[in-house]
């Protein structure tokens, strides 16, 4: 299947941004089971810096802002081509080592919600023991638009009872690295059967599965990723594949508005 996207993430300001620098993952790249067709990225109130591939292999662009603008603009557009995999990406490669995505960091921390969500699992689960995990994590944690904060664990979306993907997401890697098994947070774009309008991205888990290699789950959804996902970029967790991440000093009160269209082609 091929998709187009367009991703267009405006920043405005009461008062001028005196500096600013962000890290921009939104970029597809060729990889396992997608092609990218061509890609491209424009600035209005700033300029591309630097592009770089970060340790976990996401394209990454450095942007600096121009000074004392009021406004920042960032919009990316391109197409991908992807064939269905059952959500199987393969053998792990690259520089950085598998064991790093064992790791928990504060989002992913296990605590007495994610043990009792593993209970019973051990360390050479396969497939349908995951996709069984995965349903629990969204039966005991609901689906909820705006219920959860930024910042919260998986712990405390599991406490709460309810959550968004990138809450679903995290509480699968406490759960999989519970069970010492190497898994990662995913981030990207969802062509919805909906609607192709969106005002975020998509998130989901992939876990590393003896024999098998990484494995996708989307947890909210209940699937393994298929030919309407565009892996953009991943990490331990979030902070790791945020699209925009940054520092900037003055433009006080930020208003944002993000638009997605993620259309068939």
């Amino acid at each position: 299947m091929r998709l187009k996207i367009d991703h267009t993430t405006v920043y405005r300001f009461e008062t001028p941004v005196v500096y600013g620098l962000q890290q921009l993952r939104k970029t597809p790249k060729s990889s396992y089971n997608q092609s990218v067709l061509g890609w491209d990225t424009r600035i209005d109130g700033g300029r591309k810096e630097v592009m770089f591939e970060d340790h976990h292999h996401n394209t990454t662009e450095l942007i600096s802002f121009d000074p004392n603008i009021t406004e920042l603009s960032v919009s990316s557009a391109g197409e991908v081509e992807i064939t269905d995999n059952a959500g199987i990406l393969g053998p792990h490669h690259g520089m950085t080592p598998l064991w790093l995505y064992q790791m928990n960091t504060s989002l992913t921390e296990a605590g007495p919600g994610t043990r009792a969500l593993v209970k019973g699992m051990t360390a050479d689960a396969g497939i349908s023991e995951l996709h069984d995990l995965s349903d629990r994590i969204r039966s005991q944690v609901s689906y909820t638009l705006g219920a959860s904060s930024p910042n919260w664990s998986a712990e405390d979306a599991i406490a709460a009872g309810q959550g968004v993907c990138q809450d679903h997401t995290h509480i699968m890697l406490a759960c999989a690295r519970a069970l010492k098994l190497p898994a990662r947070y995913a981030s990207g774009y969802l062509m919805l059967n909906e609607t192709t309008i969106q005002d975020a991205m998509h998130a989901w888990a992939e876990v590393h599965v003896e024999g098998l290699g990484w494995v996708g789950f989307d947890v909210s959804n209940g699937v393994s990723p298929d030919t309407r996902y565009v892996r953009v970029a991943t990490g331990l967790d979030y902070s790791d594949a945020a699209p925009i991440t940054g520092t900037r000093i003055g433009g006080v009160n930020e208003e944002l508005h993000v638009s997605i269209h993620v259309v068939q082609q």
